[in-house]
């Protein structure tokens, strides 16, 4: 780390303590991004890395609701508006058992950059609860999400907070979290939540964005080092949303992928993952991907297996943060593997990430590579204000553009700072100077 940082460092670590995922996200920008400062001083003398690193406000929030049986539970809600320089608030809400604040300001801080590189004027936030939906009732969802916006709606709105899903929070979550706003305010305010349904100003693709915005991330790292995706070999962790249309497209673009994983353990496939099966239990009859074995007879089930010991050539690690590590990254080297495209937020540690590029792995780190989600969002955005629909496909091919945009100036970047390749260097420096010229421009803000 640049030593004019180390300073700025040592104050986050003193301001927020006992948030972890934060620290880690913080110091893997200010490890990087040291270069800038000397060919633009006034980012320094504006105390722009240090007005970054702090949120521009953080919302914590109690959920009473009510259980099927009449019991009172209690959860926690946040949103934590991080950065508003170029545009509204924008990132997902997350509803599990682990979130805490560490983690909702890790990932508005991480959104932050990534929202910055779609190139589209939108700002960085995050939000969430400890609430864990699974195994709970439609109606139990529904009360949850009722109560939780019962706080949130006061601070959302299309100009101002623009929150979408995440882990635990589908179409099915955000139909009800739009009802109950729009019910609050009486106003139909298409744009103050994205990955709605389609039959009330959702978008065609949102579903599929981030999995596919990663593979064609990815196809744009290989191109670059004059490899592609057919006939190669990959592994993708988790079985959510991500995954799934993570492997649909790279099997559309000539990849077999042979593994998926949800908490409890992988399934592998030597014939390749049958898309139609893992929708049926993922999407439609909500079970744990052990039920996938069921249905192809050559597939296996890996109870608490590590899916980072399947050979592979591609792994797309879409699952959660710090999901692959320095013993992982190894296995997955010593099997030949050639590049890592992350599909979740942070799944790689910064241990195996240095082994990777070390060992010039290409890498492309979350948020430039799962940034089609977001990007996606933002298209739901712009179609909801000139009261439009796109098709699929013009919208896939919007998300290809954009995706195929962020690659470039990550590459460009990282050649023009003297770290070729390295897309974690790009990613952060071609991020941070566009949050930090509008914040130059706009004064103390």
């Amino acid at each position: 780390m640049d030593e004019r940082l180390l300073p700025i460092w040592r104050h986050v670590i003193a301001r927020n303590p006992g948030e972890p995922e934060f620290h880690q996200a913080v110091r893997e920008v200010l490890e990087t991004i040291g270069p800038v400062l000397s060919k633009r001083p006034e980012f320094a003398r504006q105390k722009i890395i240090e007005r970054i690193c702090e949120p521009e406000r953080q919302i914590i929030f109690r959920v009473p609701w009510e259980d099927d049986s009449g019991e009172v539970q209690i959860n926690r809600g946040f949103r934590v508006e991080f950065n508003s320089a170029l545009g509204p608030y924008k990132g997902g809400l997350r509803f599990h058992p682990s979130v805490n604040l560490s983690i909702i300001k890790f990932l508005g801080f991480e959104q932050i950059f990534k929202n910055a590189l779609t190139g589209l004027p939108i700002g960085g936030a995050k939000g969430g609860a400890d609430f864990d939906p699974k195994g709970r009732s439609d109606r139990e969802i529904m009360r949850f999400c009722q109560s939780f916006m019962i706080e949130l709606y006061r601070h959302i709105g299309e100009y101002t907070d623009v929150p979408a899903g995440d882990i635990g929070v589908g179409s099915r979550e955000i139909g009800y979290l739009f009802g109950q706003y729009k019910r609050l305010t009486n106003r139909y305010e298409s744009g103050v939540l994205t990955g709605k349904g389609l039959s009330y100003g959702g978008a065609l693709v949102r579903k599929e964005a981030t999995g596919y915005g990663l593979v064609f991330f990815l196809r744009e790292m290989l191109k670059a080092r004059g490899e592609s995706l057919k006939r190669k070999t990959c592994v993708v962790s988790g079985s959510g949303n991500v995954a799934i249309y993570a492997i649909e497209k790279a099997q559309q673009l000539g990849a077999q992928v042979v593994a998926c994983s949800d908490s409890g353990g992988y399934v592998y496939d030597p014939d390749g993952i049958d898309m139609a099966a893992l929708k049926e239990i993922k999407e439609v009859q909500r079970k744990r991907i052990s039920e996938y074995a069921k249905l192809r007879p050559k597939a296996k089930y890996h109870p608490g297996g590590n899916i980072w010991e399947v050979p592979c050539q591609i792994a797309l690690p879409c699952a959660t943060q710090n999901e692959l590590n320095a013993r992982d990254a190894a296995t997955l080297i010593k099997n030949g593997c050639i590049a890592v495209a992350e599909g979740a937020n942070m799944p790689t540690t910064p241990e195996a990430v240095r082994t990777l590029m070390a060992a010039r792995i290409a890498f492309g780190p979350g948020k430039a590579a799962n940034a089609g989600g977001v990007a996606t969002s933002a298209l739901e955005m712009q179609q909801n204000a000139c009261r439009d629909a796109w098709s699929f496909e013009f919208t896939e091919q919007r998300l290809a553009a954009i995706m195929e945009n962020i690659h470039r100036q990550v590459h460009q970047t990282s050649e023009e700072y003297g770290a070729s390749g390295d897309y974690v260097t790009g990613a952060n420096i071609a991020a941070f100077i566009k949050v930090a010229e509008p914040m130059v421009a706009m004064g103390l803000i």
